[in-house]
């Protein structure tokens, strides 16, 4: 079983060791076959990584100003915690649901991530601050008139992917995965294994092995 003491330890196990290719096929491998969050949402850096707690936000459609601008936006991002991933969901209008005060906010509550299934804006200013973001890309429309945010550390749903606050959510270049926590530890031991073991496959097909020899061997491709 998986050593780990705590969240901290977990992160960085992840984000030195694993990758969401692998523990993806894990998760199909139980069954959860719909874990990965639109193949649309991509990180703004290449290089950026991500391992947090799911901290779920519910955006609502608003159509023209509002009595409270944003709705209870300022409140989810006052309540984040350390290890915390800030996640929303896609809305009717094509709004930027990140930005630069919002990473900062974000970034001195403790937070490792923002996760939005829309775009961003203050480009130059969010990579200035080194905090992982994960959007459709970058599109300055404001969100003020057009969205609010209505609820958060709720159940929310992304892409048709089930996401609880704690949840596991891991990024990288190849995209965003959710791992439930019913399932975590068994998932993460197991992908620990087929890296591993993905490993020892590859240096075999560069020392001369077949792929389907590989794959007769060690049943990992």
């Amino acid at each position: 079983m998986r050593t780990d003491t705590n969240d901290a330890e977990l992160f960085e196990l992840v984000n030195t060791r694993l990758y969401t290719a692998v523990v993806g096929d894990i998760l199909d491998r139980l069954g959860r076959t719909n874990q990965f969050l639109p193949p649309e949402i991509r990180p703004l850096l290449p290089t950026m990584r991500l391992a947090g707690r799911a901290m779920p936000s519910l955006v609502a459609d608003v159509y023209g100003p509002q009595a409270k601008p944003f709705g209870r936006l300022t409140e989810a991002l006052d309540q984040l915690e350390a290890g915390e991933v800030y996640i929303a969901p896609r809305t009717s209008a094509p709004v930027a649901m990140w930005g630069e005060i919002l990473t900062a906010t974000a970034q001195s509550r403790g937070a490792v991530g923002a996760v939005v299934d829309g775009y961003h804006r203050d480009t130059e200013k969010v990579l200035g601050q080194g905090f992982p973001v994960f959007s459709h890309g970058n599109y300055a429309q404001d969100s003020s008139v057009r969205t609010i945010v209505h609820d958060y550390r709720t159940t929310i749903f992304v892409g048709g992917v089930r996401i609880d606050p704690g949840d596991l959510v891991i990024g990288d270049i190849d995209g965003v995965l959710v791992v439930p926590k019913a399932v975590e530890d068994e998932v993460i031991e197991a992908a620990l294994e087929k890296a591993s073991a993905e490993n020892v496959v590859r240096k075999a097909i560069e020392d001369g092995m077949s792929a389907t020899e590989a794959f007769a061997t060690y049943g990992v491709l």
